[in-house]
């Protein structure tokens, strides 16, 4: 936790609850402990404002709701004559008070502690003995946004999920991105829009259909308020995990946005924005989690809806769920013609190669691929991630390219830009610095060939280039005395029959053509070949490490040979010494 008082703080109150609690479960005491302190902080300076406000229109008979809104200055508002400082006042009834000082809070800030299922803690604390002195070390802490800043808040929640989660053998790093890997995605999905972007009064919308704690939504409407002051950026998302969820519609609520547009569930079995489209979107789904759960729910959009659906272009594996992701944000696009999208998606290496030609992965390839909607894909340092060492990908994908890239892919291996955190966290040990990020921006927007030292880092392909048929390649049966055996009935009546067992498949770029590929590389080595064009299939496939490859010479033998002989003459020296 950047903060060392409030990393303090935060263990002081796990030391109380050492023993009543397992570790595993500090976080359901602490997080939403942490949230309604923060939301009594925000409320503290229009406390007395909204109770008189109350009071004077309930007196009127009218609804007091929108005259409380106005006075609070925020989205909600709390009618309780208490506050987290004033529960102090009466310890044999903190239990009941709490529970009142919660119940007078607006229906939005209810609803977020229903999925602490906060109510359970307060009851154990209680039981356990500890509720007051836990209410009272929350009470005593100031986390106002201007001692505690949004972006500072964020960093907290998400420390403290990752420390929980480490501590309950769960995968840690699962409910949000490093900061620095969102400031990345969030330039490359702005920096093209620059000029609109500026201009006043400007309205946009961002959507995370894996929210987690609100990082991405957060991130984005900073960097384009740093942008424009009078811009509005709209946040919607989506979010799987409860207890994430109720931070992010927490940290929204506190932003001023309308936490409506925060849904609860699982973004690929039930869409909870159904019909809405986006001007930009970022997404780190989980990485290589299986769909079974849902294959049932997906397979019947896919199967009913078709292209009409989120799924129509094909269904990856169901040990991989990464590519279900990346088809539901391309539906979520604004179309073309309304101004269109784009958006950032972080995704481990099997969706660029997993799949031959004809499966669901190549199908998904093909078809954004042959759609023109990827811009870029920009390899990450392996170890940027909490949990997981493995190399990432972030996909830049738009359906309103400008004219400079249209038809084109670029790939940015930027696996050599990092430098070494001071401490790790969890699988986490490199970072981007902000030169770093500015590097990667500067190589995305200027769309060129790059190479540094000789080693290419920007490349430039067509996004054909990316494709290639299959071809299946058949050779004659033969008998016992080497005669080719001809079919008797049906098309192959009169023909060669294919011998099962020397069938083979060859990859033929679709840039050229199948016949001369055939003649060039097969006939020569099999000249009773033949192609069953039939079974001809078109696969995409993105070999992204081949395109970076650099050949290296093996260093001259004699070189070796002198290596090897000076190691020889060390051991017999060694040996030699120990014999006498």
């Amino acid at each position: 936790m950047n903060d060392p008082n409030l990393s303090s703080f935060i263990w002081s109150v796990a030391d109380l609850l050492r023993g009543d609690y397992k570790q595993s479960e500090y976080g359901k005491v602490i997080l939403p402990f942490t949230v309604l302190r923060r939301l009594d902080c925000v409320l503290e300076k229009t406390k007395a404002a909204v109770l008189a406000e109350r009071a004077v229109r309930e007196k009127a008979g009218l609804n007091p709701e929108p005259f409380l809104l106005r006075k609070s200055g925020q989205l909600f508002f709390n009618t309780s004559p208490l506050d987290m400082k004033k529960l102090m006042g009466d310890q044999d009834h903190i239990k009941e008070n709490l529970f009142a000082y919660m119940q007078a809070f607006s229906p939005a800030v209810r609803e977020i502690f229903e999925s602490f299922d906060f109510h359970t803690q307060i009851d154990r604390l209680g039981k356990a003995g500890l509720l007051y002195l836990v209410t009272e070390k929350f009470a005593g802490i100031d986390l106002h946004p201007e001692i505690v800043s949004n972006a500072q808040m964020g960093a907290v929640f998400e420390e403290l999920i990752r420390k929980f989660a480490e501590l309950s053998n769960e995968t840690a790093g699962e409910h949000f991105t490093p900061r620095e890997v969102i400031r990345l995605m969030v330039n490359l999905i702005f920096i093209e829009d620059g000029d609109a972007l500026t201009q006043p009064g400007v309205v946009r919308t961002l959507y995370d259909p894996t929210a987690g704690t609100g990082g991405m939504l957060s991130v984005g409407g900073e960097h384009l308020v740093s942008m424009n002051e009078g811009a509005r950026l709209a946040m919607y998302g989506q979010e799987l995990n409860p207890e994430s969820y109720a931070i992010c519609k927490a940290d929204m609520l506190i932003k001023g946005q309308d936490i409506a547009n925060i849904s609860f569930g699982n973004t690929l079995s039930n869409d909870g924005l159904p019909g809405k489209h986006f001007d930009y979107m970022l997404s780190n789904p989980p990485f290589g989690v299986e769909w079974k759960k849902i294959e049932k729910e997906i397979r019947k959009e896919a199967e009913q809806q078709g292209f009409n659906g989120r799924f129509g272009p094909g269904l990856p594996r169901v040990s991989d769920g990464s590519l279900l992701f990346l088809m539901h944000l391309i539906s979520k696009m604004r179309p073309a013609v309304d101004g269109g999208s784009r958006f950032g998606i972080v995704l481990n290496g099997s969706p660029l190669f997993t799949g031959g030609a004809g499966s669901g992965e190549s199908e998904i390839r093909r078809y954004v691929l042959e759609n023109d909607l990827v811009e870029a894909i920009i390899g990450l340092p392996t170890d940027m991630f909490y949990n997981t060492g493995i190399s990432t990908y972030v996909w830049i994908v738009s359906n309103r390219k400008p004219e400079h890239r249209k038809g084109k892919l670029q790939l940015i291996d930027a696996s050599g830009f990092w430098q070494k955190m001071r401490k790790s966290l969890g699988s986490k040990r490199k970072e981007l610095s902000p030169e770093h990020i500015d590097d990667i921006t500067r190589l995305f927007g200027d769309c060129k060939k790059v190479s540094r030292d000789g080693v290419p880092i920007s490349r430039i392909f067509k996004n054909t280039e990316f494709g290639y048929h299959t071809i299946t390649v058949e050779r004659p049966l033969r008998d016992e005395k080497g005669k080719i055996v001809l079919g008797a009935k049906g098309k192959l009546k009169g023909k060669p029959q294919p011998d099962s067992s020397l069938r083979d498949t060859e990859n033929v770029p679709l840039s050229e053509k199948i016949e001369t590929y055939f003649k060039r590389e097969v006939l020569p080595h099999a000249p009773d070949a033949w192609i069953d064009h039939e079974k001809t299939k078109v696969g995409y496939e993105i070999p992204f490490n081949r395109h970076f490859y650099v050949f290296k010479p093996p260093r001259d033998l004699a070189e070796i040979d002198a290596e090897l002989k000076g190691v020889t003459d060390r051991i017999l020296t060694m040996i030699g010494g120990l014999s006498k």
